[in-house]
């Protein structure tokens, strides 16, 4: 069979010179290069864009009105398409309401399983499901936790009501609210609260309103008497405490805490539901179950009526644990997912998939991946090709870019440096090429022999969330430490929950995005903008305001977007430069001032690297150098921050918190889009900080600033509850010789 190619010829979106490609069809090509060197342009701005706008061109007009709309990209050709699936890294959101159980699809055939087999009959399989009236809890409407008031903060038991017992606001001794308790005749008011009998308890804190007869000034006056709990969530907690005054918001907070539903205990259904069970099982058990476990007894169900369901369970249950996900469980709420984990579970939904001869669009697969499961992605990877599918990936993993069958690397540099293709062709030509990943494959960093002494210790004691195994360590100060270990062994557990809610002042650098408008760029978020704002208007005599482009000095014609969208109904609206100011996005008046000999639209277009040899004011400088550090040289002061990758909105971050001193940073997984030739930027930017005298602190699966650590913690020894055990503490050097870690057979290869 001849080989056919997906074409493209003269894409020119974002940084793209004029790029003419032919990807092979049904192979595996891995695109590679430094970030911002134009991969991301190439693959999802210009092969995915049009995929996507290709398939929603079968749709009927109608249809199409209310599907997303992706603009024609900029290239003279693009020919052989196939429909696009394209998996990237955005998190999954979605809220409390979305679990990866109905994110997977699993959920609805858990459900199903349930209303046809499950003892005693409960209902169909909507009875089973908490976003629905028909099984959700109805206490907590199906969300499984419920505000309520933090009792140890409310009542101090050593006391009686006469000696302040009630600690919430509106019944200190001799309040109104204190008086009306304590003149019911209902309670003995010098008994400690302690003492009270179950009885009692419950009529101080939960009676319902009911008439009760007071002395005030010698006259009989009746009034309304409720429990102390009961009053206080009827008015604060049931009612929306955000349309009360901030003073009362204050006031009050402390005594609300969030708790599982004291009705369905966190399971979030309605008690019918809970009560159906299969072989001992309810519905919220197994869906607490990890996916390992769940295969297990998901197995041994065996009603013939069950077959199909058991089939299709098992089958995609196998896919999620074949991808390394076996820790999970089916209830976890997708929020608090990694973007690694976010992307992996969007591949199971597709390997159910029986499509072929479909384009599948991976971005950076490997991220958060341990490099012993890297050879899990390869083959699921092999297994969609094998399928008779075109596979493109974006990614810097050399593990993975070795079972390319076609490589095209983009480069030669970032950014208006970037943008052409420097090498196509196989794995092998890439280590002959003379391009930085050609360069950077054949070297690997050495492993660090001196260490720094530790300052001090921040100590984490006992910790047991999620996962963790009652988990005791000393995070040493002063030093570089990174912390490693596989997917789910609870790095970030440790890190970025128990560890922070104790440092709640450590600066955190992760990968969320930095700004979704198109009006925010790299000049307003570091704040480079406010300075140069203000020098044109003293070198100028005028307003700061007039040059905004979000304020005084925006063109009339574009409210200074630079681009005028016409609506075209249900057709692509259709985008073209303002005539008036003709992109530059500010009036004509604005663009006469000038600062040396340049406007502000013409500082606007300059890279870091121009902006740093035309600046001579030192804050503006040092933000520019700071980010010129971080290795964005390339980005343009007006850059819109939707265009960034997730690697260069984390370096961006990175950037504007890089001069504080003596504090304590976290990185969570900071090689995320980074190509092997910048880590050593990234690794002489940690040493400087610690250099300084900051604590830094890493998570991190990247061999090269694992061996560049003075202190390594060892999560694991496996995933979820086979994990959230320090395995091991010490040194890179140290490392080599533990004997029950994962990640010391990785480094000593």
């Amino acid at each position: 069979m001849t080989q056919e190619y997906i074409e493209i010829r003269g894409a020119r979106e974002n940084n793209l010179q004029d790029v003419s490609l032919r990807i092979p069809k049904r192979k595996i090509t891995i695109f590679t290069g430094v970030s911002g060197s134009g991969k991301s342009s190439i693959v999802f701005d210009t092969i995915a864009a049009e995929s996507q706008r290709l398939l929603n061109e079968n749709f009927s007009m109608f249809v199409r009105t209310f599907l997303p709309r992706f603009p024609q990209p900029d290239a003279d050709a693009i020919e052989n398409l196939s429909m696009a699936v394209i998996v990237d890294q955005k998190r999954l959101g979605g809220g409390s309401h979305s679990t990866v159980g109905t994110i997977t699809d699993l959920a609805p055939l858990l459900r199903l399983l349930f209303s046809r087999v499950g003892q005693p009959y409960a209902g169909n399989a909507n009875a089973f499901s908490f976003n629905d009236q028909q099984g959700m809890c109805p206490e907590c409407n199906g969300v499984g936790r419920k505000l309520g008031v933090d009792m140890e903060k409310a009542l101090d038991l050593s006391k009686s009501l006469n000696e302040g017992a009630i600690l919430l606001p509106e019944y200190s001794v001799d309040s109104w609210d204190w008086n009306i308790c304590t003149q019911t005749g209902l309670f003995d008011n010098d008994k400690k609260l302690a003492d009270y009998t179950e009885e009692e308890m419950a009529q101080l804190l939960y009676s319902k309103p009911h008439k009760v007869e007071m002395n005030v000034g010698g006259k009989a006056v009746n009034f309304t008497f409720e429990g102390i709990i009961e009053k206080f969530s009827g008015k604060y907690i049931k009612r929306d405490l955000k349309t009360k005054s901030e003073r009362t918001q204050k006031m009050v907070k402390p005594f609300i805490i969030e708790g599982p539903c004291h009705l369905c205990r966190g399971a979030r259904l309605n008690q019918a539901a809970l009560s159906c069970k299969i072989n001992g099982n309810n519905i919220a058990e197994l869906s607490s179950m990890e996916v390992g476990r769940l295969i297990e007894v998901i197995k041994e169900i065996e009603d013939p009526t069950a077959a199909p369901m058991v089939k299709a369970l098992t089958e995609r249950l196998q896919h999620l644990a074949d991808i390394g996900l076996e820790y999970l469980s089916l209830d976890r709420e997708t929020d608090t997912l990694s973007g690694g984990e976010s992307q992996r579970v969007k591949m199971v939904k597709h390997l159910s998939g029986s499509l072929v001869d479909v384009v599948y669009i991976f971005d950076e697969p490997s991220v958060g991946l341990h490099p012993r499961d890297v050879h899990r992605l390869n083959e699921l990877l092999q297994k969609l090709r094998d399928k008779g599918n075109t596979v493109i990936v974006v990614e810097h993993d050399p593990d993975v870019i070795q079972v390319a069958d076609h490589i095209v690397d983009v480069g030669p540099f970032a950014g208006s440096r970037g943008g052409t293709i420097v090498y196509e062709g196989s794995f092998t030509g890439l280590l002959q090429a003379d391009t930085l990943t050609g360069n950077h494959m054949k070297q690997s960093i050495p492993l660090k022999d001196q260490f720094r002494p530790a300052t001090g210790k921040l100590s984490v004691v006992g910790a047991t969330l999620h996962n963790l195994n009652n988990v005791s360590v000393d995070i040493p100060t002063g030093v570089l430490t990174v912390v490693t270990g596989v997917a789910g062994s609870g790095k970030s557990t440790l890190i970025n929950e128990v560890f922070l809610q104790q440092h709640p002042d450590a600066i955190v650098i992760d990968q969320a995005a930095v700004g979704v408008s198109t009006r925010s760029n790299p000049a307003t978020y570091t704040g480079i903008l406010d300075d140069v704002r203000k020098a044109f208007a003293s070198a100028n005599k005028v307003k700061p305001g007039l040059f905004s482009f979000n304020s005084k000095g925006a063109c009339e014609n574009c409210q200074g977007l630079g681009v005028v969208y016409t609506d075209v109904a249900f057709l692509d609206d259709v985008k073209t430069t303002c005539e008036v100011c003709g992109g530059k996005r500010f009036k004509e008046e604005v663009l006469a001032y000038k600062l040396g000999d340049k406007s502000i639209a013409d500082v606007l277009a300059m890279t870091v690297e121009q902006a740093l040899a035309f600046f001579d004011i030192k804050e503006v400088n040092r933000k520019l150098q700071a980010m010129s550090d971080v290795g964005l040289d390339y980005l343009t002061l007006g850059q819109p921050l939707s265009t960034l990758s997730g690697g260069e909105c984390q370096r961006i971050k990175l950037a504007s918190e890089l001069h504080k001193k003596g504090s304590i940073y976290v990185m969570d997984e900071p090689t995320t889009g980074l190509h092997m030739s910048d880590i050593t930027h990234l690794l002489a930017i940690m040493n400087r900080l610690v250099d300084t005298g900051n604590t830094v602190i890493v998570i991190e699966h990247n061999l090269d600033v694992i061996r560049n650590a003075d202190w390594i913690i060892d999560m694991g020894p496996e995933g979820g509850k086979n994990g959230g055990k320090v395995i091991f503490e010490g040194t890179p050097q140290q490392l080599l010789s533990a004997k029950n870690s994962l990640t010391s057979k990785y480094l000593s290869r």
